[in-house]
């Protein structure tokens, strides 16, 4: 069987997995990844299809869930940024036992918008998935902009994220048409409402693909999850106010703890 790209790093008691978003690999986590060591087991992944892990082809997000955690600590925090942060959920649901937390960050249980949802458009995903056999590039460049627009240091942050991808081999393109289908299709509202486990989302206060006016929704519909929003943040708060996501999690580890 094949193996995904896993890097473990520090040597803390509390494991925390990082699982990264549509078009990326696990060198987005670079700019935490040493401060958080410090306090946790840290868990670098590329996801199926991605990174140093295309060996994979298109998943749905149950196989690409159950794929990650076949490699996974047996109870970890598991944190997963947008896409990602589908994937961490869909582990939470059908391995409880297997997530001491589960974090999401600018992730949505339900990424587009539907009848009084707020979310992408689904023409605007299916959009992208069109131009990806058109221009493959630029489209994963256009995305990676709408991931940072409205911060104060949005030109360098987008540069980082495509320094990220362009660092080593593109995924395949079905492999980002079937990300951007989980995208368009996933809505996991009604079942985290059962998950007891404790659970914390981060949402930066900008972000222009997972809209703010989903967290009052959700604060009611999932009384027993916890909601962070970073003020001046968009869609990769983790990049731009890296000393405030960590700080997030330290006090999450402590609390588990």
């Amino acid at each position: 069987m094949n193996t995904l790209w896993w890097q473990t790093v520090g040597t803390g008691n509390c494991h925390l997995v990082l699982l990264h978003g549509w078009g990326l690999n696990a060198e987005v986590w670079r700019c935490v990844s040493e401060e958080l060591a410090s306090q946790f087991t840290l868990h670098l992944v590329d996801l199926p299809g991605f990174g140093r892990s295309r060996d994979f082809g298109a998943m749905s997000l149950e196989e690409m869930a159950e794929r990650v955690l076949a490699q996974g600590p047996d109870k970890a925090i598991w944190l997963g940024w947008s896409l990602g942060g589908l994937v961490a959920s869909q582990i939470a649901l059908d391995h409880p036992e297997r997530v001491q937390a589960l974090v999401t960050v600018a992730s949505s249980p339900c990424f587009s918008a539907r009848d009084g949802w707020p979310g992408i458009k689904p023409e605007v995903l299916a959009g992208f998935q069109q131009q990806l056999s058109d221009d493959f590039q630029r489209t994963v460049e256009r995305f990676l902009a709408l991931q940072t627009m409205g911060t104060e240091s949005a030109r360098q942050d987008a540069r980082l994220l495509k320094s990220t991808v362009l660092a080593l081999p593109m995924p395949e393109v079905n492999v980002l048409n079937g990300g951007l289908e989980i995208l368009k299709t996933a809505d996991l509202r009604e079942p985290l409402a059962a998950l007891s486990l404790p659970h914390l989302r981060i949402y930066g206060y900008l972000d222009g693909l997972v809209p703010r006016k989903i967290v009052p929704l959700l604060d009611a519909q999932w009384p027993q999850s916890e909601a962070l929003i970073l003020a001046k943040a968009a869609h990769a708060p983790f990049i731009s106010h890296p000393a405030e996501f960590c700080a997030a999690l330290m006090a999450l580890s402590q609390r588990l703890n």
